[in-house]
């Protein structure tokens, strides 16, 4: 069907989530992996996912466990690049679901007061502070735990948000 002149194209809006950790080298990348594959299998097509870290050097790339453990689960994150957070990023978001209660201050420093919670207790609809730990530095079978608890975290996430968000 065609538009007539003067007639406005219905714009199209997405929803945002940021995941955010410290690095943006393990959790935080390993849950935007997970939710990029969650999504596509749900086709929910008009929500998009990023990922950043309050501590984050521009540029690096996810962790080497991070990266084989993901790819095993057919996650590829090998073009993955770290981010700060920033201001703009949390402007972005609809959503911020951080890692961990240390993580929440600095988002609500960057204006997200009001969109901004721990990735398990938004999943969970629980306030406890849930954190998820930080497999940097440990072995791949951390890691692997990690990428197990995202997944489940995310599920519980997206499925928290079907009712608004499924097309």
């Amino acid at each position: 069907m065609s538009q007539q002149a003067g007639t406005p194209t219905p714009r199209t809006t997405t929803f945002n989530i940021l995941f955010v950790c410290t690095g943006n080298t393990c959790r935080s990348p390993l849950a935007e992996g997970i939710a990029r594959a969650e999504l596509e299998r749900r086709g929910w097509q008009h929500v998009q996912v990023a990922s950043a870290g309050i501590a984050a050097r521009p540029g690096d790339t996810a962790s080497e466990f991070a990266v084989s453990v993901a790819a095993r689960h057919g996650v590829p994150l090998d073009a993955h690049r770290s981010q700060p957070l920033t201001p703009e990023l949390v402007s972005w978001a609809d959503l911020v679901l951080v890692m961990g209660a240390s993580h929440l201050s600095s988002v609500r420093r960057l204006g997200g007061e009001e969109k901004v919670l721990t990735l398990g207790d938004f999943a969970s609809g629980a306030d406890e502070g849930y954190s998820v730990r930080d497999p940097f530095g440990g072995p791949e079978n951390l890691y692997e735990s990690t990428y197990q608890e995202l997944h489940r975290l995310i599920a519980g996430a997206l499925d928290r948000l079907e009712p608004i968000l499924h097309p």
